[in-house]
């Protein structure tokens, strides 16, 4: 019976050499100006103000149904 330690399974790895590859950026061709187009946000905006006025009124007519069933309720 013929029994192998760890040291007669040696692979030798070699890393690459080349590694300004790997440190490029995935997308060299974008380019920030810094600049924002006011109409993006102003639609941004408006859209947001939309959502939570329909929340709002939701809401609202919520509370006036709830308090108009519990006066109906307590009337009769």
């Amino acid at each position: 019976m013929n029994t192998k330690g760890f040291t007669e399974n040696t692979d030798n790895i070699e890393t690459p050499n080349d590694i300004n590859v790997s440190e490029k950026p995935l997308n060299p061709n974008k380019i920030s100006s810094g600049r924002v187009d006011i109409n993006v946000l102003k639609s941004k905006l408006e859209a947001q103000r939309g959502k939570e006025l329909r929340k709002n009124i939701l809401i609202f007519s919520f509370c006036i149904l709830l308090l108009g069933s519990i006066g109906i309720f307590l009337s009769l």
